[in-house]
């Protein structure tokens, strides 16, 4: 009998965890005590089995000023994950988004065992800046699992191999749950307007981000004090939201992630820090306003590399703005409290920008199999043909 496979899964932030821990669930389906896994992960993968040698936290930076502060822990931690390769010798690594740490991480196992197929799940946005990353990547591992169809030409015509799974975000499990339940358990009433805000699932956003949240809520509820108001704390950035949050000088109810889909289908509308949520909330139905900032140096050197339209992953497949994303400079309080009060004091604007929503999901593969699946099937088909070469 032969011997079960080994698979290293490496994610370096909250939303990596989330499909590294959906991919070894569909990989133990199919093949139950025949598989096993190491690498590095949050709170999800260590449910499944991938027990991380290190808190993925301190990994979970964006921006160029930040990755340089952070560039040293960095360092040390992609040494750690390609030693970690190195001592277990996997049948397949499998890095998971992160661009910058899982890059590393791939040159490094490829330097030192060559043999090892390697797996990107998710590619770098090069539709949106930095094209030239495509060839990085095809020069640097076996295989891509792409979130969309529009993602895979990008990496095709630098002969990279690339199987389109979709994302998990227009998968979500909606059916238990329930708006009712969360707008009574917080004593609010069914006809009252309710905003939820998303501030991000990383520090640098959380940093950035929650404080014109607090200044555009407060212009908001100076218009109309009966305004509700949720705020999601996200996975490893639920602390830091919460020990923000509550010096606000106004009510907040504070959503944690095991009740965050009662929140967004309780919702009137969203304010949300740019990510896959948005994919999530249009799933749910909800009109929303997407916001972004990054430190004003990083912004000033990576600004001329930003080549796409948009932000957003549905508006950019739709090709317009359907969600209006107010980004860097144009992210203000007065900008984001007026917009937000446009969609709260009209019905109509909310139903046709839901309606939109919906539609461009269609255009990014929204029906079909799970991606774990259709991920789970390409790891394995990977594993195999390294085999057989061998």
């Amino acid at each position: 009998m032969s011997r079960p496979l080994k698979i290293m899964l490496v994610a370096a932030e909250a939303s990596g965890d989330d499909l590294g821990a959906g991919l070894a669930r569909a990989l133990k389906a199919r093949l139950g005590d025949d598989v096993s896994f190491v690498g590095v992960g949050g709170a999800k993968m260590a449910a499944e089995g991938v027990r991380s040698p290190f808190d993925i936290a301190e990994l979970s930076v964006i921006g160029w000023l930040e990755g340089l502060r952070a560039y040293g822990a960095v360092k040390r931690r992609v040494a750690d994950t390609a030693a970690l390769a190195i001592a277990e010798s996997p049948d397949a690594v499998v890095l998971i988004d992160s661009w910058g740490f899982t890059i590393r991480v791939a040159k490094a196992i490829r330097a030192a065992r060559p043999h090892i197929p390697l797996i990107k799940y998710v590619g770098p946005q090069v539709w949106a800046s930095r094209p030239g990353r495509a060839k990085t990547l095809a020069g640097t591992v076996d295989h891509l699992l792409a979130l969309y169809a529009f993602d895979a030409p990008w990496f095709e015509r630098h002969g990279l191999a690339t199987t389109v799974v979709g994302s998990q975000a227009l998968h979500i499990d909606l059916e238990q749950a329930d708006p009712a339940r969360f707008r009574a358990s917080r004593g609010i009433a069914p006809d009252a307007n309710l905003l939820l805000v998303l501030p991000g699932s990383r520090r640098s956003e959380i940093r950035l981000m929650t404080p014109v949240y607090e200044a555009a809520v407060a212009r908001l509820k100076r218009l109309d004090p009966t305004l509700e108001v949720a705020v999601v704390a996200a996975g490893p950035v639920a602390g830091d939201v919460a020990g923000r949050v509550a010096s606000w000088p106004f009510r907040i109810h504070l959503v944690q992630e095991a009740e965050k889909h009662d929140a967004m289908l309780a919702a009137t509308v969203a304010l949300a820090t740019s990510g896959t949520v948005s994919s999530e909330l249009a799933v749910a139905g909800v009109p929303m306003v997407i916001g972004y900032r990054f430190q004003p140096l990083s912004y000033a050197i990576m600004r001329p590399f930003f080549t796409g339209r948009y932000a957003t992953l549905f508006n950019h497949a739709a090709d317009e703005e359907i969600a209006r994303e107010l980004i860097q400079d144009d992210a203000t309080p007065e900008r984001f409290a007026a917009e937000v009060g446009r969609l709260l004091s009209d019905p109509e604007a909310r139903r046709t920008q839901a309606i939109r929503q919906t539609e461009a999901l269609d255009l990014m593969g929204r029906h079909g199999r799970h991606p774990s699946e259709i991920a789970a099937d390409a790891v394995l088909r990977v594993i195999a043909a390294k085999a057989s070469d061998a």
